[in-house]
C-alpha cells in the first residue's frame, strides 16, 4: 500500500510494516467481539464507558503513538490503524485513545522532566486521566481571544476564567487550562497549566446533551481564583504552549483516521442492510444505482485512508512546521468530510429504517458531524491550507 503522490504534499510514501498490520489485526478482533455489542448503549445512555475505558488499558493501547520507554511503537501510523479500527464500530471507544493522548503528548512535547515523570507513565498505563482546555465561549477557534487570565502570585500562579466544551474533564485527574498570563486584561503570553481535581475554586460544569459523541463527556470548566503552584506550568512561560500546538498539529491525522474509520463502519452496515432487503423479488444490492452509490463511498472511503496514512507516515518521518501543517489539515478536512458524505448517503441507502433512533447508522450519521466541527473545525483546516499556497491573509 503506497500513498498517492501530490504536488503540494511533502509526505513522504508509506507502507504499512509488520507491525502496523498486527496491531490492525488485533484491535480489529477486539473492537468486533468486545467493543461493536456495547456502541449502541454507549450512544443511547451517553454514559462514560468505564469498561471499554478498562478494555483499552488492559490491551495496552493507550502509549500506541509514544515513544518505546511509555510502552509505546513512537509510531503515528500505527496510532491511525489503531484509531481507524475502533472508530469503524464505536466512535466513543475511539474517543478514549484520543482524549488520552492529548494531554500526553503536550506534556510530552513541552513538560520539565519532573512532569514527565509523575504524570506520562501513569497516562501511558490508564491509571490516570487527564483532558485538554482551550476553548472559550466568546472565541472558539481563535485562540488569540483567551480571556482566562493566570496572575503570578507566591509560589506560582491564581487562575479565574471559564471554558466550555472541556472533553473527558468529569474522569479526569487533572486538567491542561489555556490561560494567558500578565498582571493587565492586555493581551498576554498565552500559557498551559495543569489544574489538579479538587483544587479549590475549580469547577467541572453539567454534562453537554451532544448530538454525537455522547458516551464521553463535555462540559464547562468555571476557574475562580485557582491556585497553581510553579510546577504545574507547562514549559517556560510564554513558550510551552507553542510546542503543545505544534504537538497537536502532529496528531491532527488522528482525527482524520476516525473519520475513515466512521465511513468504513457506515459502508459495512450499508452493505449488510441492501443485501438483506428484497423488493419486487430482488435483492436490494442488485440495483445499479445501488451499487453505484456504493462504489463511490468506497472510492471516497479509500482516497481519505490514503491520505491519512500518509499524513500520519509523514509524521513519523520526522515531517513538522510549516511542511506538516498543511498535510495534517488536508487529512483532517478531507477525511471528516468524506465521513459526512458517506454516513448521509449509508443512511439514505437504509430508506425509512436509517432515519430510525433504534438502527446503528443513526449514530455514525451524528457521529460524523461532530468530526467537521471538532479539534478546529474544516473551515479552520481550509484556511491552513490555503494559507501554505498563498501566503497568510490579515485576518
Amino acid at each position: 500500500m503506497t500513498a498517492l503522490g501530490a504536488g503540494t504534499s511533502n509526505a513522504p510514501a508509506f507502507a504499512l510494516g509488520e507491525e502496523q498490520r498486527q496491531i490492525r489485526q488485533m484491535v480489529r478482533r477486539l473492537a468486533r467481539e468486545r467493543v461493536a455489542p456495547r456502541a449502541d448503549a454507549i450512544d443511547r445512555t451517553a454514559e462514560y464507558p468505564q469498561d471499554m475505558f478498562e478494555l483499552l488499558r488492559e490491551a495496552g493501547l493507550f502509549a500506541i503513538p509514544f515513544p518505546a520507554e511509555y510502552g509505546g511503537t513512537g509510531s503515528m501510523l500505527s496510532a491511525a490503524v489503531a484509531i481507524e479500527e475502533l472508530g469503524r464500530v464505536c466512535y466513543n471507544t475511539a474517543y478514549l485513545l484520543v482524549v488520552q493522548w492529548v494531554p500526553f503528548g503536550a506534556i510530552l512535547a513541552a513538560g520539565t522532566e519532573e512532569q514527565k515523570q509523575r504524570l506520562l507513565g501513569p497516562l501511558a498505563a490508564g491509571q490516570l486521566r487527564g483532558a485538554f482546555s482551550t476553548t472559550e465561549p466568546q472565541s472558539g477557534s481563535d485562540v488569540a481571544g483567551i480571556r482566562t487570565r493566570a496572575r503570578r502570585c507566591e509560589g506560582g500562579y491564581r487562575i479565574s476564567g471559564s471554558k466550555i466544551w472541556c472533553t473527558n474533564s468529569p474522569v479526569a485527574d487533572f486538567v491542561l487550562v489555556a490561560a494567558k498570563t500578565g498582571e493587565t486584561d492586555t493581551a498576554g503570553a498565552i500559557n498551559l497549566f495543569i489544574v489538579e481535581r479538587g483544587s479549590k475554586g475549580f469547577t467541572v460544569g453539567r454534562h453537554e446533551d451532544k448530538m454525537g459523541a455522547r458516551g464521553v463527556p463535555s462540559c464547562p470548566l468555571f476557574l475562580d481564583d485557582v491556585f497553581v503552584p510553579e510546577a504545574n506550568r507547562i514549559g517556560e512561560d510564554g513558550r510551552g504552549f507553542k510546542a503543545v500546538m505544534e504537538a497537536f498539529n502532529k496528531s491532527r491525522p488522528l482525527i482524520g483516521a476516525r473519520g475513515v474509520g466512521l465511513a468504513q463502519g457506515a459502508i459495512d452496515l450499508a452493505i449488510g442492510f441492501v443485501q438483506g432487503r428484497v423488493t419486487w423479488g430482488r435483492a436490494v444490492s442488485e440495483y445499479q444505482g445501488i451499487r453505484w452509490m456504493l462504489a463511490d463511498m468506497a472510492t471516497q472511503t479509500e482516497a481519505a485512508r490514503q491520505l491519512v496514512y500518509s499524513a500520519a507516515a509523514g509524521v513519523d518521518a520526522g515531517l513538522a512546521g510549516t511542511a506538516l501543517a498543511p498535510v495534517a489539515a488536508m487529512a483532517k478536512c478531507f477525511a471528516t468530510d468524506t465521513a459526512m458524505r458517506v454516513a448521509t448517503d449509508a443512511v439514505q441507502l437504509f430508506g425509512a429504517a436509517g432515519i430510525s433512533a433504534d438502527v446503528p447508522i443513526n449514530r455514525y450519521f451524528r457521529d460524523a458531524k461532530v468530526l467537521q466541527i471538532i479539534e478546529g473545525t474544516n473551515q479552520i483546516q481550509r484556511n491552513i491550507i490555503g494559507d501554505s499556497l498563498l501566503g497568510k491573509v490579515r485576518r
